[in-house]
């Protein structure tokens, strides 16, 4: 497939079948977006409040998430929050998978951003977050939040393992291209308001998820395809524009859970925030979810200071 698919070709070549499909179900724009619009948030005395949940061992969320908040906090007047993975004692640890100090705040938070892999949380902990995903309030959730949890087969809780991902979020876990790849993100709603000022095209090093189909009233805003990638050197000689390969998958789609209104996205390798697109898409993502207006050039998503993406292993 020729490197210089534009996304009306992608319409057209794909057929009626094979975008639904990509799509997810076929839900009206106007429908998904109401529903957002309807959420409260606060504005002038009492700043909104964001919450990030940490506590992936693979892509170092621990890392970029702290930096989305900077963001927020610099350019939109937000107040945040971050948990972390924490070793009894009280040391940081991503790969130490049963405990997240500090969920009780997300009793208060306007909106949760979840970034979790295979996490087996105690009862009083996963209790934090499921009150909050059944509360209506707005949640965000990025790449391996799909597969969040992962309980032995023998606990009450294991049913979360693809439950959590697939009914919050749209999918559970399925596959991926594999790490030699990393992905060409082309728009597919560009009217859509998380795609203000992102670009029509963008290429992250996150190596593509396979998510088709969809599950519940998921609008796919952007779609990507696995393409060969180098994995060193500055950021755009790692993404060069090479050939794509193997079959289109949504990368970041808005939905609802019960009442609350959910943006996601598969992308979230530390690298691909090095990209304005990719921090402008999840910054838009979570005015979208607070039903906050998007400036019609995107959001503000310089970065206060310097970002240095870490090596993931």
């Amino acid at each position: 497939m020729k490197n210089d698919l534009s996304r009306r070709k992608f319409i057209g070549s794909a057929g009626a079948a094979g975008l639904a499909a990509a799509l997810g179900t076929a839900k009206s724009q106007s429908g998904s977006l109401a529903s957002a619009a309807a959420v409260p948030f606060r504005l002038g005395g009492k700043k909104t409040h964001v919450v990030f949940v940490t506590g992936d061992d693979e892509y170092r969320s621990e890392v970029s998430m702290p930096m989305i908040a900077n963001v927020l906090e610099a350019h939109h007047e937000m107040r945040t929050s971050v948990l972390y993975a924490t070793e009894p004692g009280g040391k940081r640890n991503p790969k130490y998978q049963k405990n997240i100090p500090g969920l009780e705040i997300l009793k208060k938070a306007d909106l949760a951003v979840f970034f979790l892999r295979f996490r087996a949380l105690p009862d009083e902990q996963i209790k934090m977050i499921l009150d909050y995903v059944n509360s209506g309030r707005p949640i965000v959730g990025l790449r391996t939040s799909t597969h969040a949890f992962r309980y032995p087969k023998d606990h009450e809780h294991r049913h979360y393992n693809e439950d959590f991902g697939r009914d919050v979020f749209g999918q559970k876990w399925i596959s991926h291209e594999g790490g030699r790849y990393g992905t060409r993100v082309l728009k597919v709603l560009a009217d859509h308001p998380t795609m203000r000022g992102v670009e029509e095209e963008f290429y992250v090093r996150s190596w593509l998820y396979n998510v088709i189909p969809l599950h519940g009233d998921c609008v796919t805003s952007a779609i990507g395809y696995a393409t060969d990638t180098d994995t060193g050197g500055p950021f755009e000689q790692r993404h060069p524009k090479r050939n794509m390969v193997g079959t289109p998958n949504p990368v970041a789609w808005t939905k609802t859970y019960k009442k609350s209104p959910v943006f996601f996205t598969t992308l979230g390798h530390p690298a691909d925030f090095e990209a304005s697109s990719m921090r402008r898409l999840l910054v838009n993502g979570i005015y979208w979810a607070l039903g906050k207006d998007i400036p019609e050039a995107g959001t503000n998503v310089d970065i206060p200071g310097v970002y240095t993406a870490p090596e993931v292993q």
